[in-house]
């Protein structure tokens, strides 16, 4: 009865997850949903951001269609275009408004328009970084300042500066240049040919909705981010600067870089070291946030001119871009990415695959590649678990002796099962070593594919186009030939199935539970497993099934170098079997044959 209940109650519990687990992933994963096809206006209630961000709003999505390319068509703009960047910049209120990622396109389809990050200020979208001055007893520019520009087109080797001059003496400008990846270094001047001395002071600012924001959660933060004193801040997200609407939350610390992040990109204003520049967020309409930049003070003599440099960055979060910034300057630039606190272990893993995929130009093989090294190195620690297994089975007629002759005295019987430990020198943990270690493994790897854009739609082979995604090809559907998308908890593709019957072949490979109960457990385990790993990054689900295999492949060897183990075993199911089937035939009424 015991037995019964235990497996009844694995059963509820197994259902329990199987019912909550699609809710979870929807809560913590949710993928971006296709627009329904309805009129631009009508009401849409706003949905949760998604891994990669953007509009959600069906109205808001063609709204942001419609604003987009009346801004872009009516003309006042500098072009941009440099490997890195596509765009322009729009000449009333000197704003970087439009800015396009070149190396990075919306979905893996053929003709995906590229991934937009800036957007103009009024769309639903908008998401655009200004730099200006306020002065002092003079006219500054302002956002609806009409600049003149000297250059056709911002390319790397062609920097473009805009020029304003006022009524009173002073000129304006702002020198413009960009690289081959995503950096626009801004120099603003101020020349003061009038008669007497002027004050500005120059600022820059990132402004953006969250409309566009992607996935918050506890491990992969989205939203407003800075380094301030050489150290990387998460502290703040939309919800903690929308608390003080309308005012200022500076930010303490020499401000190193500030602005906003999604888990895939960035934008940020990096000051000149030692400008001693301070920084604050602020919400400046509901939905509407903003990072300023604020210089001192800047007296200007009369025939002088001052200078100042900001950069902008605004592109995607790629490692190896990032560290080249930081090694020019930029401080702890690449702690963007948020690795969180094992990015001592995660980093070193996701520099080995990155490594292996520019060998092998393929992802998922160097996905492979990486999952054979970490078998290799725990090779030792394997032969060592099978041994300690072996001399665990080799005591197994004494631990029944004890457990016998204790039956009675629990605590007793544990004494004496610990002392039996310690004379053989055998230790019962040894067997789940191989298990603990694959865990930091298993959780980097996940980390890398969750956040690493270097991962995004990179193709496996077949129907695999974008490991950091779920497998598409899921078997309720036949394989999308059926006109629906199963319910996420049934949304089994085929590398699920694949893991669920190599975890399978892997418990049959190791020696069977003594309880009946436990056995049904492990028996429902690999099942369970293939449920609940369905939603996750194809590349996660291709480490553990070739994890599978090579723990099966390693087994069968070590199995043939420990013959006993095997015989034991095999000796072990077959006591069990035995067991079951007479407390089978007890339930049902039976009586047991006579030998």
């Amino acid at each position: 009865m015991q037995n019964q209940r235990n497996v009844i109650l694995a059963v509820v519990l197994t259902g329990l997850l199987l019912l909550g687990w699609e809710g979870a992933m929807r809560w913590f994963y949710p993928q971006a949903a296709v627009a329904p096809k309805q009129a631009a206006t009508a009401p849409a209630e706003p949905g949760k951001p998604t891994r990669e961000g953007g509009l959600l709003n069906p109205a808001d999505i063609a709204l942001e269609k419609k604003d987009l390319r009346a801004e872009l068509a009516a003309g006042n703009r500098v072009p941009i275009d440099a490997p890195g960047l596509k765009g322009s910049i729009n000449l009333k209120g000197a704003l970087i408004d439009d800015v396009s990622l070149a190396r990075h396109t919306e979905t893996v389809e053929k003709g995906s328009p590229l991934v937009r990050l800036f957007s103009p200020a009024g769309t639903p979208a908008q998401h655009y970084a200004q730099m200006g001055w306020v002065g002092e007893g003079i006219a500054a520019p302002d956002a609806n300042t009409v600049w003149t520009a000297d250059g056709a087109k911002l390319t790397p080797q062609t920097p473009v500066t805009l020029r304003w001059s006022n009524t009173t003496g002073q000129t304006f400008s702002i020198r413009y240049a960009i690289d081959a990846d995503y950096m626009i270094t801004a120099t603003q001047t101020v020349a003061n040919t009038g008669a007497t001395p002027v004050v500005v002071k120059p600022f820059a600012l990132v402004s953006r909705t969250d409309k566009t924001a992607s996935l918050d959660t506890w491990q992969l933060h989205s939203g407003p981010i800075a380094a301030l004193d050489g150290s990387v801040t998460f502290d703040n997200n939309y919800s903690t600067v929308t608390e003080a609407p309308g005012q200022a939350l500076p930010l303490k610390g020499a401000t190193n870089w500030i602005g906003f992040t999604d888990i895939y990109w960035l934008s940020a204003l990096i000051p000149d070291a030692g400008s001693k520049a301070e920084s604050a967020l602020r919400s400046t309409a509901p939905g509407l946030f903003r990072a300023d930049l604020i210089f001192p003070n800047v007296s200007v003599a009369p025939g002088k001119q001052q200078s100042q440099n900001v950069r902008l960055f605004a592109g995607a979060k790629e490692n190896t871009v990032l560290e080249k910034y930081e090694a020019a300057g930029v401080t702890n630039f690449s702690l963007s990415i948020d690795w969180g606190w094992f990015r001592w272990f995660e980093k070193p893993i996701f520099w080995l695959l990155d490594s292996l995929f520019k060998l092998v130009k393929n992802f998922g093989v160097a996905i492979i590649l990486l999952t054979l090294v970490v078998r290799g190195v725990m090779f030792p620690i394997a032969q060592r678990q099978f041994a300690s297994m072996a001399a665990m089975r080799a005591l197994q007629p004494k631990m029944k002796a004890l457990q016998e002759r204790y039956k009675d005295d629990k605590q007793k019987q544990q004494q004496e099962i610990m002392e039996l430990y310690k004379r053989e020198k055998v230790n019962p943990l040894a067997g789940c070593l191989p298990i603990f270690l694959q865990i930091p493994v298993f959780f980097a790897l996940y980390k890398v594919l969750t956040l690493a854009i270097e991962m995004r739609h990179q193709p496996f082979v077949l129907w695999i186009k974008d490991l950091s995604a779920p497998d598409p090809a899921h078997i309720l559907n036949l394989f999308g030939l059926l006109p629906f998308d199963p319910p996420g908890f049934l949304a089994i593709g085929v590398l699920a199935i694949l893991l669920g019957i190599t975890m399978w072949a892997q418990f049959k490979l190791q020696p069977a539970a003594m309880d009946p109960a436990q056995q049904q457990i492990f028996a429902f385990m690999p099942w369970i497993m293939m449920f609940v790993m369905a939603p996750f990054a194809a590349g996660l689900l291709l480490y553990w099934i070739t994890s599978n295999v090579l723990t099966i492949a390693q087994q069968k060897y070590l199995y043939s170098k420990h013959p006993q183990l095997k015989a034991q075993t095999d000796k072990d199911q077959q006591d069990i079997d035995r067991v079951a089937t007479r407390e089978k035939k007890a339930t049902t009424g039976q009586k047991p044959k006579a030998r």
